[in-house]
């Protein structure tokens, strides 16, 4: 599976990015798409997730209420709105894709066969 992922750049404190990734293919009903970040001296970190079968969502506290992952239009393409963003949330976000990961395991990187190539998302004034 390869993963194509666009949509970072530089906003405000407060405003609003959305990211996409889109999947060369769906493996498996039990297809997960979703994202990790990583700030510079950090480690990655999950953001969250979608099942395609059911469409079940996954948070991390950091952003639960803030952002929103959902299904896009096209086939095999999953959106991540960022709303009400944080000097905090700078990093470099990157798509991932499973069709293996386990519901308690979806936080944990080692779970994702598939990354993209990441997108900076840079929140500065």
């Amino acid at each position: 599976v390869q993963l194509q992922a666009s949509g970072g750049g530089l906003v405000q404190p407060g405003g609003s990015l959305r990211l996409s990734c889109e999947a060369s293919e769906r493996t498996s009903s039990r297809f997960v798409m979703g994202w990790f970040r990583q700030a510079p001296g950090k480690e990655r970190e999950f953001v969250s997730s979608f099942r395609f079968s059911g469409g079940y969502t996954n948070y991390a506290e950091s952003v639960k209420g803030r952002f929103t992952i959902s299904r896009g239009n096209a086939k095999n393409t999953v959106y991540l709105q960022m709303n009400n963003l944080r000097r905090e949330d700078t990093a470099v976000y990157y798509c991932v894709a499973s069709s293996t990961v386990i519901q308690s395991n979806l936080a944990s990187a080692s779970a994702y066969g598939a990354w993209g190539q990441g997108t900076q998302v840079t929140v500065s004034s």
